[in-house]
Parts: C-alpha cells; sequence; structure tokens
C-alpha cells in the first residue's frame, strides 16, 4: 500500500468537481490510505500555518510504504518552500501539477508571501515531475520556464490544459491515476 498526500491550492476548498479530489476517492477504493487535508484558511492562506499543515500529514507511513505527494496550483509553491525551509515531508516520489508564476503569485495579496525569496535554484528534494498545460493564466510563460528548466525538472506539458483544473476540463483524469501506480507513466490531458 502506497499513502499519498494530496495537496490543494488557494481559494480550494476541496470541491467534488476537481481531479484532486477525484483522485483521492479512486486510490481510496483501491486500498491506499489518502490524505487530502483541507488547509488552513484557504481564501487567505498564511504560509507558516500552511507549512505546519504539511509537516503533520506529511509523516511517512509507520509500515515503511511509500510517501507520494501530488500538489496543484499554490501546493506547488507550498512544496517548493517547505524544500527549501528543510521541512518537506520525506516524500518518495512528488507530482508538481499547474504551478502560478512567481510574478502572477507575489500580484495577489492574498497569496504573495509564497512567492516572496522562492529559491528556484534548490532541488525539488526527491524525485518530481512537473505536470503543465498551455494557456495557463496563472503562468504566463509556462511552468516549464518558470521552474522545470531552473530546478531540472522531468516535465509533462499537456497541450490546451490550461491550470489543469475543472475549468479546463480536469475533473477525473485517468493520467494521474496511473502515474501514481506507475510513476514512468508520461501524464496526458484528458483530450
Amino acid at each position: 500500500m502506497t499513502a499519498y498526500l494530496i495537496l490543494h491550492g488557494f481559494q480550494n476548498h476541496r470541491p467534488p468537481g476537481h481531479w484532486q479530489h477525484w483522485l483521492a476517492g479512486e486510490l481510496r477504493g483501491r486500498g491506499h490510505e489518502v490524505r487530502y487535508p483541507q488547509l488552513p484558511e484557504p481564501d487567505a492562506p498564511v504560509l507558516g500555518a500552511w507549512l505546519d499543515a504539511l509537516e503533520e500529514h506529511g509523516e511517512r507511513p509507520g509500515d515503511g510504504s511509500e510517501l507520494v505527494v501530488l500538489a496543484h496550483s499554490l501546493g506547488v509553491l507550498l512544496w517548493l518552500r517547505a524544500v527549501a525551509a528543510g521541512r518537506a515531508p520525506a516524500a518518495d516520489r512528488v507530482l508538481l501539477v499547474a504551478p502560478p508564476s512567481p510574478s502572477v503569485t507575489a500580484s495577489i495579496p492574498e497569496i504573495a508571501e509564497f512567492a516572496d525569496g522562492l529559491d528556484l535554484s534548490a532541488p525539488a528534494g526527491v524525485p518530481a515531475r512537473l505536470v503543465y498545460g498551455d494557456g495557463d493564466p496563472y503562468c504566463p510563460g509556462g511552468a516549464d520556464v518558470h521552474y522545470g528548466r531552473p530546478l531540472g525538472l522531468d516535465t509533462d506539458h499537456v497541450p490546451g490544459g490550461g491550470h489543469l483544473n475543472p475549468d479546463h476540463g480536469y475533473g477525473a483524469w485517468d493520467a494521474v491515476l496511473e502515474w501514481c501506480e506507475n510513476p514512468a507513466t508520461r501524464v496526458r490531458g484528458n483530450r
């Protein structure tokens, strides 16, 4: 059995139509341990409180099982900040999906502190893959430019994927479920 930690983004209240909610149900149905916490104050997040929640929910399984982290949007910046601060859980692998660019993050007062001092020279900490879509309004220029290349991440590009959320057609997302069960699987879009 594998333990999965799913980290949501800004203003995300874990809606049933989001691929993360769907994925949590699918993984639980297959007998895996799933941690999908509601991070504190998602409409006005505080970095310190989110880092504390990450530590609380990111403990390794006691039986030595694999710990896999899947982060979307601001959850990606949470992960990167945790790695840089030495506060990231000891994960075996990580999927970083559709992070907002540092400049967009800095331009939104409620989340600007997540971009403040973000170190993009630090390694992701564990084997990590970045998944990003074309036309993401929160990451102009592409996440590969802002994160993939600077961090030397393995990347999967999803043509037309936008922010890879329900607004862009990502409720059920079979490719992410396939990656969870086989990390060699390339993550592709729903179309």
